[in-house]
């Protein structure tokens, strides 16, 4: 049991080092945020909020991937190698195109409701 508890120990350190030392993370951290924000906001049902949660969870959890891919190939090669590069380009890529369709999700979600929103919010004659 105890070895069990110490695995959410070394994960909280992973998602620690991410929060320290990527830009990136933050990045998309803020941007998770603002999604949350927004959800609460707008209302949304059970259904946007599984979306959500499940875009916001795959764009961060890429990039810690992507984090650790990184630091493994510079562990391994010091100097550039045309093979690492393609390594990290491709990891970078898996993190771009999943946050492509969290984005994605997210406009198809919100834009009818800030739509929606302007649309009853202007006073009409």
């Amino acid at each position: 049991m105890k070895k069990f508890f110490r695995s959410f120990y070394f994960a909280g350190q992973g998602i620690r080092y991410c929060f320290a030392h990527e830009q990136n993370f933050k990045i998309h951290l803020v941007a998770a945020l603002a999604a949350i924000l927004m959800a609460q906001f707008f209302n949304c049902s059970a259904n946007e909020w599984m979306i959500i949660l499940l875009s916001i969870g795959l764009v961060i959890s890429m990039e810690m991937v992507n984090t650790a891919i990184e630091r493994f190939c510079d562990v391994q090669q010091t100097d550039f190698h045309p093979q690492i590069k393609i390594i990290k380009d491709v990891a970078a890529g898996a993190v771009l195109l999943t946050a492509i369709a969290a984005a994605v999700c997210g406009a198809i979600i919100f834009i009818p409701k800030i739509i929606h929103l302007f649309n009853h919010s202007s006073i009409s004659p």
